[in-house]
């Protein structure tokens, strides 16, 4: 039997209702995968939380692209005005890894169970990162996307808040036009927007 779809900006919306009334602004590690996805969400969550974004892709192909959306992301979190101010950290960039897991799979379609183990990867890091540094919630901004599986992302994220004790914020980015006003916004900062996911077989499938 399927699992029942949960909407998880409504799950989103009641968190961020209690930290309202609370007038609490825990603290929150964003991973973001480029600086035009995390846009957006670091417009609409710093709000509501002290955020650390966390680069780390080690998917991104080739290993130019990667260090330009590193310089991205921070030239963004310079620029960006939000409520509260928002640091940065970026991750290893473990490429290795990722082949290693992508192993078997270079052939699945994009949004296949590559993708899947994909997410688990950098949301497994994530949270290990989160619980090292004492944060109080973790999530990521791949939600945003339309080509990303939200449903998959939070079931993997709630699993991983689980093990490592840090709460993992739900999240559907792409709900109330976050997908729309990301776009806004990278026009507004000059984002360099990116045409394919970012790995190898990202790329190969978009030339395709």
């Amino acid at each position: 039997m399927q699992a029942q779809k949960v909407n998880y900006q409504k799950e989103l919306d009641k968190v961020l209702e209690k930290l309202e009334q609370k007038g609490q602004a825990p603290r929150l590690l964003l991973h973001s995968c480029c600086a035009p996805c995390s846009s957006y969400v670091l417009e609409y969550l710093s709000r509501y939380f002290e955020v650390t974004v966390f680069y780390y892709n080690p998917n991104i192909y080739p290993e130019s692209e990667y260090y330009k959306r590193v310089a991205e992301q921070q030239m963004l979190i310079e620029k960006l005005k939000t409520v509260h101010p928002v640091s940065f950290i970026e991750g290893v960039y473990e490429k290795e890894k990722f082949y290693r897991m992508a192993k078997g799979l270079e052939q699945v379609k994009e949004g296949g169970e590559r993708c899947f183990r994909c997410y688990a990867l950098r949301l497994g890091e994530a949270a290990k990162t989160a619980r090292e540094g004492g944060f109080d919630y973790f999530t990521t901004t791949l939600s945003i996307s339309p080509l990303k599986n939200a449903q998959k992302l939070n079931e993997i994220g709630i699993a991983l808040g689980k093990e490592t004790g840090v709460s993992y914020l739900v999240s559907d980015f792409k709900k109330k036009n976050g997908y729309k006003r990301s776009v806004e916004l990278s026009e507004e900062y000059g984002l360099y927007r990116q045409d394919y996911c970012g790995c190898q077989f990202s790329l190969e499938n978009r030339r395709q």
